[in-house]
């Protein structure tokens, strides 16, 4: 287990960002992994996340399981097969410092394009062809195997399709739950699901349930507009620092 207070430092608000985002306020979540870069390893940080994530994503998965667009599934699943082998490639074959920079650079467009949306709204109604689909599914696949910020490419093939609320939210739980899975060979191959990664998650779990059910309650009382403006601020400054620091 990682015992450096200078991690858990950063790990526990970003696993409380996690927490809050599977709770309600989506996309916050994906300052976490950029959070923890900037103690250890990125890819170790995202091992370390993963199975956190799986066991939040449980309660998404059963609970809007009758409210899913499989076809929408059935399109861009098998891309995101193919992202996340992708990044399993790349993160195999760099220095981690490549990686820092890559995961800074996602960070830093997340930001950006949250940004975007919150300025101009979502995008347009949209019916492009389903192997569309299936393009922005390999880039959601790469980069949530690298970065656990597999939303982005996601939402901008799938919130143009203007789908129900319910089937929104029970397709984007079943479509990241099943990638979270898809992932796990993926860090069990790049050696990082040790002893010592899987103690470190566990102990940061407990955190993780208590921010979601804090999200859960906070979302129907907060006005967190500011509060979003302010992560995804937050999110650029910390990708530009990861950018430099891989670079350097």
């Amino acid at each position: 287990m990682i015992d450096d207070p200078a991690f858990y430092a950063l790990a526990v608000p970003a696993v409380v960002l996690l927490g809050l985002a599977k709770g309600g306020f989506s996309g916050m979540g994906a300052l976490s992994l950029p959070m923890l870069a900037l103690s250890v390893d990125p890819v170790r940080a995202a091992a370390i996340l993963l199975p956190i994530l799986i066991v939040q994503d449980v309660v998404g998965m059963w609970a809007f399981r009758r409210t899913v667009d499989w076809p929408v599934l059935g399109w861009m699943l098998p891309g995101a097969v193919a992202g996340i082998a992708l990044g399993y490639g790349f993160a195999s074959a760099v220095p981690a410092s490549a990686v820092l920079a890559v995961v800074g650079a996602i960070s830093i467009v997340f930001g950006l394009w949250r940004l975007w949306v919150e300025r101009r709204g979502m995008p347009a109604a949209s019916r492009s062809p389903g192997w569309v689909g299936t393009l922005f599914g390999v880039a959601s696949g790469f980069t949530s195997q690298v970065a656990h910020a597999g939303q982005p490419p996601f939402q901008l093939w799938v919130l143009p399709r203007r789908l129900e609320r319910d089937v929104l939210v029970g397709t984007t739980a079943l479509f990241f739950g099943a990638v979270n899975w898809l992932k796990v060979p993926a860090y069990i191959a790049l050696g990082q699901f040790g002893r010592a990664n899987l103690t470190t998650a566990a102990v940061l779990l407990p955190v993780a349930i208590a921010s979601t059910l804090a999200g859960v309650w906070l979302v129907r009382r907060v006005a967190a507009k500011r509060f979003y403006t302010a992560i995804y601020v937050l999110m650029i400054a910390v990708g530009a620092k990861l950018v430099s620091d891989g670079v350097a």
